[in-house]
């Protein structure tokens, strides 16, 4: 197996390229979202393993060296193939002078997988994307079927909304809705979650790159002419994801959530998308535990469908041992800790 950077011409292609991989590629390993990642102090790299393509995120650590992290990657669904590909991974990091790298594949979780990915060399770690345990909708049906799919609940609230006159659709990225959308971000996330909210010119920076590739779509609903709810929303390939979303915290019409996120799937649906992640969910054994702090997040997306799909999550893949033993004893927790205070930014 041969491991390159991938030349300029290749990157250009670069989610065509990843949309080929056994997951079938995903947004968040994608170019947009690693070029967006620049605003954070990640450098992105692109590398092929023989002919399959890897996004690479780079950050430097001093004293260590250089951290890689490969946002839903590499893109295998199997330990098996995982098991084949972690040598090379191991053998390139150490030539580019990488102490420990991060992987995020989506391989479904089972009773066996921690122990055999432990057997690999593998340490568990915190997740950094939000759906390591998610909630997906099949779109590769009709619509219909894809309503009638839903949970009495959902289609209940869907239809509830459209009688009491919300309407939900997709709208234009002007800075002005940009800003009504962040600001619905903010004041969801008050009291509880600031620390997951980042600064307004990243999301713009975000949704632009995605819009302008005709990926990503901002979406509202509005209720009497305001807007009471409002979702970013993108795909790559066959595959969606629900990536921002915030209401307000009066609820004014019943429903308006509902509607919208059936707006988002007819709006895949439209363009191909079979399989659309409402990303993040408490896992399937704590989906109802009305003390998770995700607890109403996971009714509400369960509404939809009631399957939460888990996967393994995150794992660091050590390279140099006596670096990744500081990383993980003080280190990373010493950098995250440093950033949010510092720039109140996150780290990853």
């Amino acid at each position: 197996m041969t491991a390159l950077f991938a030349p300029n011409e290749t990157v250009l292609q670069w989610d065509e390229m990843i949309v080929q991989n056994p997951d079938g590629g995903n947004v968040f390993a994608s170019r947009e979202v690693a070029e967006t990642k620049r605003r954070n102090g990640w450098l992105p790299r692109y590398a092929t393993f023989d002919e399959m393509p890897v996004t690479i995120l780079e950050k430097h650590v001093p004293l260590l060296g250089k951290y890689w992290y490969l946002p839903k990657g590499p893109g295998e669904t199997s330990i098996s193939a995982l098991k084949v590909l972690l040598p090379e991974i191991q053998r390139f990091a150490t030539e580019n002078g990488v102490f420990a790298v991060k992987i995020e594949p989506e391989i479904p979780e089972s009773e066996e997988t921690h122990p055999e990915l432990a057997a690999l060399g593998l340490v568990k770690t915190s997740p950094v994307q939000p759906n390591v345990s998610t909630v997906i909708i099949d779109l590769s049906s009709s619509l219909e079927e894809v309503m009638k799919n839903f949970n009495q609940k959902g289609r209940h609230a869907v239809r509830r909304a459209e009688r009491d006159g919300v309407v939900a659709r997709a709208v234009e990225l002007t800075d002005e809705n940009m800003k009504t959308m962040y600001d619905l971000l903010v004041d969801t996330a008050a009291g509880r979650f600031e620390s997951s909210v980042r600064d307004l010119e990243y999301y713009k920076t975000f949704w632009k790159a995605f819009a302008e590739s005709g990926h990503g779509q901002l979406f509202f609903a509005y209720f009497e002419d305001k807007v009471v709810a409002g979702a970013y929303a993108m795909y790559l390939g066959q595959k969606g994801l629900y990536k921002d979303g915030a209401s307000i915290r009066e609820r004014t019409a019943y429903g308006a959530s509902h509607l919208l996120q059936w707006e988002i799937m007819t709006w895949m649906s439209e363009r191909g998308v079979t399989s659309y992640d409402l990303c993040g969910a408490p896992h399937s054994s704590r989906i109802n535990d009305e003390s998770h702090p995700f607890y109403g997040v996971g009714r509400f997306k369960t509404s939809f469908n009631k399957h939460v799909t888990d996967y393994v999550g995150c794992y660091d893949l050590p390279v140099k041992p006596l670096q990744y033993k500081l990383w993980s004893k003080i280190g990373q927790r010493l950098v995250i800790s440093l950033t949010w205070r510092l720039t109140h930014a996150q780290w990853f």
